[in-house]
């Protein structure tokens, strides 16, 4: 990558990640993989990031941890949460940086009184209460969306740009051989449709294998109810997997399902799939028009009856089409140079600058 210091000096950075896992991620944690690889690839680029997370210590950087352990078991308990945000907040008071850079949910409120302006990713759907919280806020922190179709749910407020995620695409193995298997990856909740995959897979006589988190309440209930009656000897549940299994299936598989039911934001599987090599079904909604390359890189269905015709489709797509798409549009550089221009608009307009 480019040195940071070719589009002017390079930039001080507080970039506060939420308390749940570690970043980068064992297992589940797809805000954190992002996270993890925005740090890595901006200090690569000449830029000083503070990190307030339980970051690993191979991450370059400094690192603050505000808990001695991820929250991971208090997922969705508001006090964990709040408190994170209290504690970063006094953290970033004490940084001298150009920029806060906020990925939590909580966090956006302590910007309000800050002289150093804040921006904001937004990793959720914003047609909902999200959106409405974000309205309260005004202007006080900018908005990056992640995918057009989420900016799109609520074109009002106060948005900064659009910068899609990205991966390591290097990180991620490529594989041009297949096996006969399809895979469906992802949180076990009805939204992510996994009983939809089960069921057009067995339509097209392909077996599938399902991997993802089971633990919080409503996936244990959805999971007892729409996938365990469902699994059988063409349907093998492997529980949840890390960095190098999901790799592992991502390469094998013949096709990657993703047949979503609400407006996905922008859905990180899909890239990580394609970048092994491995095209995408999905239905669509939200974002999946914008990380597909209908024909090329995946199948789109509009309905889920088509998903078992999409499956044939999509097994005659050439690996190394879905690899260029996403080393080309979903690079981490790709990420790391939306973010750079964000971070210096925002300091212009803002009129901060430490320099």
């Amino acid at each position: 990558m480019a040195d940071g210091t070719t589009a002017g000096r390079p930039l001080q950075i507080a970039m506060v990640a939420p308390p749940y896992f570690s970043i980068p991620p064992e297992a589940y944690g797809g805000i954190e993989a992002v996270v993890a690889d925005l740090t890595r690839g901006l200090v690569s680029r000449g830029h000083r990031v503070t990190l307030v997370g339980h970051g690993a210590d191979e991450l370059p950087g400094e690192i603050v941890r505000v808990y001695d352990e991820p929250q991971s078991d208090r997922l969705g308990e508001p006090a964990p949460e709040v408190m994170y945000a209290a504690a970063a907040a006094r953290i970033v008071d004490g940084l001298d940086v150009d920029v806060v850079h906020d990925h939590t949910l909580a966090g956006p409120l302590t910007a309000l009184g800050r002289r150093v302006p804040t921006v904001a990713t937004m990793h959720g759907p914003m047609d909902g209460e999200l959106g409405d919280y974000h309205r309260e806020l005004g202007k006080a922190v900018w908005l990056v969306a992640i995918s057009d179709a989420q900016r799109s749910d609520a074109p009002d407020l106060n948005w900064m740009a659009t910068v899609p995620n990205g991966i390591e695409v290097d990180n991620y193995p490529f594989r041009d051989a297949k096996e006969d298997y399809v895979l469906f990856l992802g949180r076990f909740v009805p939204e992510k449709g996994a009983h939809l995959a089960m069921d057009a897979a067995r339509a097209a006589h392909r077996r599938i294998v399902l991997a993802g988190k089971v633990n919080e309440a409503r996936e244990e209930e959805y999971f007892n109810e729409q996938i365990r009656p469902r699994l059988g000897d063409d349907a093998v549940y492997l529980g949840e997997t890390d960095f190098d299994g999901k790799c592992e299936l991502y390469g094998k598989a013949a096709c990657l399902l993703f047949p979503v039911q609400w407006p996905e934001p922008f859905g990180l599987v899909m890239i990580e799939a394609m970048a092994c090599g491995t095209p995408v079904v999905a239905l669509r909604s939200g974002s999946v028009s914008e990380v597909v390359d209908d024909g090329r890189t995946g199948v789109i269905c509009d309905t889920p009856d088509e998903l078992t015709a999409g499956i044939e489709r999509a097994v005659g797509l050439r690996p190394a089409d879905c690899r260029d798409h996403v080393t080309r549009h979903f690079d981490v550089s790709v990420m790391v140079e939306g973010y750079e221009r964000v971070y210096r608009a925002i300091r212009d307009q803002s009129g901060h600058d430490r320099g």
